[in-house]
C-alpha cells in the first residue's frame, strides 16, 4: 500500500499543508502547472497586533502569463530582510521565536532564483523540525501526460501509489472514473476539526502560515497537527 499527494509548493504553507505530507508516503510538488497571480504560490499570512498580514515575495511576471511555477523566477533579494523584519517584529514575544530562529533565519539569509527552489527549501525545513519523513518529490521528476486528471492518475501510477489523497477544492475537476479504472483509490483529505492554541495578537486564526504554530508552540506544534506523530521530534 502506498499514499500519494500532489500539490504545488506554496510559501511557507498552513500546518494542514505540512499534514497532508505527513499523512502520505510520497508527496509531489507539481510545480509543472501554470504560475496564478494572487495565490499561494509566492505568499502567505502572519498575524500581527494590526490583524492578519500578508508576506508577498515579488516575482517575474511582466509577458510571461503562460509560465509555469517552477519557471516562476523572483525578483530581487530585498524581500528576504523585509520578511524577516515582519517575523521578527510579530513573533519575537513568542515563546519558542528563537528555537525556530535558529534555523529559519539561515533561510532569509539564502540566494533563491526560482519560487519554487525557494519554496522546497522552506518546505523541506520545516518538514525536518516536525519530523515528518515523507518522500518529497517533483512532477518533473516523472513523465507528463495530457489532461487534468489523466496527468494525476499518470504520476500516481509511475510513483506506484494505490491510494490518492487530494485536496477537497479538487472535487470541482477530478474525474474519479479515471483512478477506478486503474484501480487507485480515490480519498479526500479533510481539513477540519484542527484544535487551537495560544497565539498572539486577539481572536485565533487557523488558515495562517505553520510558523505561527512553530513560533508559539515548538515542539509542541505536533500536538495541535493530525497526522504528524507526536513522539516524531
Amino acid at each position: 500500500m502506498k499514499k500519494v499527494a500532489i500539490l504545488q509548493s506554496n510559501y511557507i504553507p498552513w500546518k494542514g499543508y505540512f499534514d497532508m505530507i505527513a499523512a502520505v508516503d510520497e508527496f509531489i510538488i507539481y510545480d509543472d502547472m501554470q504560475y496564478t497571480r494572487r495565490d499561494w504560490r509566492n505568499r502567505n499570512q502572519i498575524k500581527t497586533p494590526n490583524g492578519v498580514q500578508w508576506l508577498t515575495i515579488p516575482v517575474k511576471v511582466k509577458g510571461k502569463f503562460d509560465q509555469r511555477i517552477r519557471d516562476t523566477e523572483i525578483d530581487g533579494s530585498s524581500w528576504l530582510s523585509d520578511h524577516w523584519k515582519g517575523l521578527l517584529m510579530n513573533y519575537r514575544k513568542a515563546k519558542y521565536f528563537s528555537d525556530i530562529a535558529v534555523w529559519l533565519e539561515p533561510l532569509y539569509q539564502a540566494e533563491y532564483r526560482t519560487i519554487t527552489e525557494l519554496n522546497l527549501a522552506f518546505i523541506t525545513a520545516i518538514c525536518d523540525y516536525l519530523g515528518i519523513e515523507t518522500k518529497i518529490s517533483c512532477s518533473w521528476d516523472y513523465q507528463l501526460d495530457d489532461g487534468k486528471t489523466e496527468r494525476l492518475v499518470s504520476l500516481c501510477r509511475q510513483a506506484g501509489a494505490t491510494e490518492y489523497i487530494s485536496g477537497p477544492a479538487a472535487k470541482d475537476y477530478i474525474e474519479a472514473s479515471y483512478f477506478d479504472e486503474v484501480g487507485i483509490t480515490l480519498s479526500w483529505f479533510d481539513y477540519n476539526g484542527y484544535p487551537e492554541y495560544l497565539q498572539l495578537w486577539g481572536d485565533f486564526v487557523h488558515g495562517v502560515s505553520i510558523l505561527d504554530l512553530l513560533f508559539n508552540c515548538g515542539k509542541e506544534a505536533t500536538h495541535y497537527m493530525r497526522y504528524v506523530k507526536n513522539d516524531s521530534i
